[in-house]
C-alpha cells in the first residue's frame, strides 16, 4: 500500500479548510465590496468620484444627497408604483406556480409532459427576445403605459424558476397524507389550500421573496412598456439625474442606496427561509 492510499492527515484536512474558508470570504469581500462602494460615494460630492482612491471615506458627509435623491428622484411616488406591480406579480406567480406544479408532481393528465417541456425552455428565454413582439402584442390589447404591461411579463419569466422549487417541495411530501385526508372526506381544494400549502411555505417564501426581488430592480422592461412618468417603477428615480452632457452622481448613488435597501432588508430577513427552499427536494428520504 503506497503513502497516498490511506486518510488523510488532520494537518491536512485542516489546510484545506482554512483554505476553503479563505476563499470564501475573499469572494464575500468581493460581493460586498460594490454595495459599499456606492455607499461611501453617495455621502460624496460628485467630482470626488474622479479621483485616484479607489474608496475615499467622505471628510465631509453629503447627506443632502439623500435628501435630493427622495425629494426630485420621486422616491416615493415610483415607490409605491413599484410596491403595486411587484406584489401582484408576486401573487400571481406564487399561485400559479404552485398550482403548476402540484399538477405537474402529483396529477396524470395527457399534456403534463408538454407543461414540463414548457416550463423548462421558459428558463432559457432571454427577456430581450420579448420585448418587441411584447411591445406589438401590448399594443394591440391596450396594455402599454399600464402597470399590467409589466405585471403580465413579471409573471410569465418567473413562472418556470418558481414551478421548479415547489416540485422540488412536493417531491418532499408523501401521498399517503392526501389520500388520508381524501379518505376522511376532505375535498380536493381543501387539501390542496388547507394541507398541502402549509406543508409547502419553505418554499412559499423562497417563491415570494425571490420573485420580489427579480422584478424590485427590473428596469428593461419597464423602459420599454412605460412612458408616463405618473406610473414609472423605482429604478427610474435613478436616470432622473442623469443629463445630456452630465450627471449628478452622488445623488445617483443615494438613489441606487434607497432603491436597493427594501431589496437588502428583505433578503437578509428571509435569506435562512430562501435556502431553506431552494434546497427542498434536494435530499430526499
Amino acid at each position: 500500500m503506497s503513502a497516498t492510499d490511506g486518510p488523510v492527515p488532520p494537518f491536512s484536512q485542516r489546510t484545506l479548510r482554512l483554505v476553503l474558508y479563505a476563499l470564501l470570504v475573499l469572494f464575500a469581500l468581493m460581493q460586498l465590496f460594490p454595495l459599499v462602494w456606492v455607499g461611501v460615494y453617495s455621502l460624496q460630492k460628485s467630482g470626488d468620484l474622479f479621483g485616484s482612491e479607489l474608496l475615499k471615506l467622505p471628510s465631509d458627509p453629503q447627506w443632502n444627497n439623500y435628501v435630493r435623491a427622495f425629494r426630485d428622484g420621486s422616491v416615493l411616488q415610483y415607490a409605491l408604483n413599484s410596491a403595486f406591480v411587484v406584489t401582484v406579480s408576486t401573487v400571481i406567480s406564487t399561485v400559479l406556480s404552485f398550482c403548476l406544479a402540484y399538477a405537474i408532481t402529483r396529477l396524470q393528465w395527457r399534456l403534463k409532459v408538454v407543461a414540463l417541456a414548457a416550463i423548462t425552455l421558459g428558463m432559457v428565454v432571454p427577456i430581450h427576445t420579448t420585448l418587441l413582439p411584447n411591445f406589438i402584442w401590448f399594443g394591440f390589447f391596450g396594455l402599454i403605459d399600464s402597470h399590467w404591461g409589466l405585471i403580465i411579463p413579471y409573471v410569465a419569466f418567473t413562472l418556470s424558476f418558481n414551478t421548479l422549487v415547489y416540485m422540488g417541495q412536493f417531491a418532499t411530501i408523501p401521498r399517503s397524507i392526501e389520500e388520508a385526508a381524501l379518505l376522511d372526506g376532505a375535498s380536493w381544494p381543501r387539501i390542496l389550500w388547507r394541507v398541502i400549502a402549509p406543508m409547502t411555505m419553505p418554499a412559499t417564501m423562497t417563491v415570494a421573496v425571490m420573485t420580489f426581488l427579480s422584478n424590485w430592480n427590473e428596469f428593461i422592461m419597464a423602459n420599454t412598456y412605460l412612458a408616463s412618468d405618473e406610473k414609472r417603477t423605482l429604478p427610474f428615480s435613478i436616470i432622473r439625474f442623469q443629463g445630456q452632457y452630465a450627471s449628478d452622481y452622488a445623488v445617483q448613488f443615494a438613489c441606487m442606496v434607497l432603491v436597493a435597501l427594501p431589496a437588502l432588508l428583505l433578503y437578509f430577513l428571509f435569506s435562512s427561509r430562501i435556502m431553506e427552499g431552494a434546497t427542498a427536494g434536494a435530499v430526499k428520504g
